[in-house]
């Protein structure tokens, strides 16, 4: 038997070709959706023969400048960035696009951003069902929780949302919170 070498990007769990064949082959335009330790990236790029240029992009960190106080990487600041990048792809031309995960499983945080994508008007071909309910996406959930743990256990409540506190948004309004910066971003008119 002899030795088959596989492609490094195969090895490294980095690229599944299949997919990024299907995508050059349609000559789609992607989105792909990045979530870190603590930020969430949007990236809408077509697939050239010189490598994919982007042609609308979106960071977590850019929600501060419309108000944002909560985490960067939640399900609410995940569509939040989504739509971002949307009313960017519009602004830009573009009026759909498909998810690429790639190698990464579709998570509920991807398919948030993806419903900000479709909210920003950009044709996304993503069933319903995979997209996470409208209490999630606006943060009830998290909401929910903070009040019973701050009725529960305050010590493990300031010590749980110790960052959203010191920016100074108490996280059982979360919802509120999320609907002000939501309507500020709609409110843009680009940069």
């Amino acid at each position: 038997m002899g030795y088959i070498q596989t492609l490094k990007r195969i090895r490294e769990g980095r690229t599944d070709y299949r997919k990024r064949k299907a995508i050059l082959l349609g000559r789609h335009v992607f989105a792909t959706v990045r979530v870190s330790d603590e930020n969430t990236m949007v990236q809408i790029s077509k697939a050239s023969m010189n490598g994919d240029v982007v042609l609308a992009s979106a960071h977590s960190r850019e929600l501060l400048k419309y108000g944002w106080k909560g985490s960067r990487r939640c399900l609410p600041a995940c569509y939040l960035t989504g739509l971002l990048a949307g009313k960017k792809a519009k602004a830009n031309g573009v009026d759909g696009c498909i998810v690429y995960v790639g190698v990464r499983g579709f998570s509920s945080r991807i398919g948030a951003s993806a419903k900000g994508l479709r909210d920003a008007g950009l044709d996304v071909p993503v069933g319903e069902d995979a997209l996470p309910d409208e209490d999630r996406i606006t943060g009830k959930h998290i909401a929910e929780y903070a009040a019973m743990l701050k009725e529960e256990d305050e010590e493990l409540y300031s010590k749980r949302f110790s960052a959203i506190l010191a920016r100074g948004l108490r996280p059982e309004d979360y919802v509120k919170h999320f609907n002000e910066v939501k309507d500020n971003i709609m409110k843009d008119s680009g940069d």
